[in-house]
């Protein structure tokens, strides 16, 4: 279905949102012939008001937002895009137009707690104490939290299943850490894999 270009003088707004965090990047507008274009090429473009002339994200400076999925809202006048951008948004260097790139939730909190107690060296942290006794020792921790879990599964206590859950969880972000990778790069992975299930 396509938006009611009829109304606002032939252009509908645009909002702009970041198809992993849900980050609203950017407000833009469109007319037919842009929506049109976006839709064809899988690429925002825009109708720009200050050029009087469609306009790619990304045209000069190879950061384009790449279309994952799109709403029109319930009156027809207004889009929302789920993208994924190349690189920061907007045209200031921030990855937003509404600012600096937004933490993903509490576990991209904690990921970023786990890197500081270990990156500043805390010496009372059980973190970074588990982090120095080396690789070896956090694998087996992750293993011995996953049997817990396990354990746990087959037991009716909800809570207990949680807590270890997030045990689980906690100490592979630790382990995550060792091996420099970020939680990010699991997400990305699974976002992948979502596509074909």
């Amino acid at each position: 279905m396509k938006p009611d270009f009829a109304k606002n003088n032939g252009l509908v707004p645009v909002i702009i949102q970041d198809f992993v965090t849900l980050q609203v990047l950017m407000l833009g507008y469109m007319n037919d012939e842009a929506f049109d274009k976006t839709i064809q090429e899988n690429k925002i473009t825009f109708f720009s008001r200050s050029k009087n002339r469609l306009w790619t994200k990304g045209e000069t400076s190879g950061n384009y937002l790449f279309v994952e999925k799109f709403y029109l809202d319930c009156d027809r006048d207004t889009l929302l895009f789920l993208v994924k951008p190349v690189e920061n948004v907007c045209h200031t260097g921030s990855f937003s137009c509404f600012g600096t790139k937004e933490n993903k939730g509490f576990v991209y909190q904690l990921e970023e707690t786990i890197a500081k107690k270990i990156e500043t060296n805390e010496q009372k942290s059980y973190t970074n104490t588990l982090f120095k006794k080396g690789i070896n020792k956090m694998a087996q921790k992750v293993g011995e939290e996953s049997v817990e879990l396990i354990i746990e599964a087959k037991d009716n206590n909800q809570q207990l299943f949680i807590n270890e859950a997030a045990d689980l969880m906690y100490h592979l972000l630790i382990l995550l850490k060792a091996k420099n990778c970020r939680f990010e790069d699991i997400e990305a992975v699974l976002l992948s894999r979502s596509k074909n299930t």
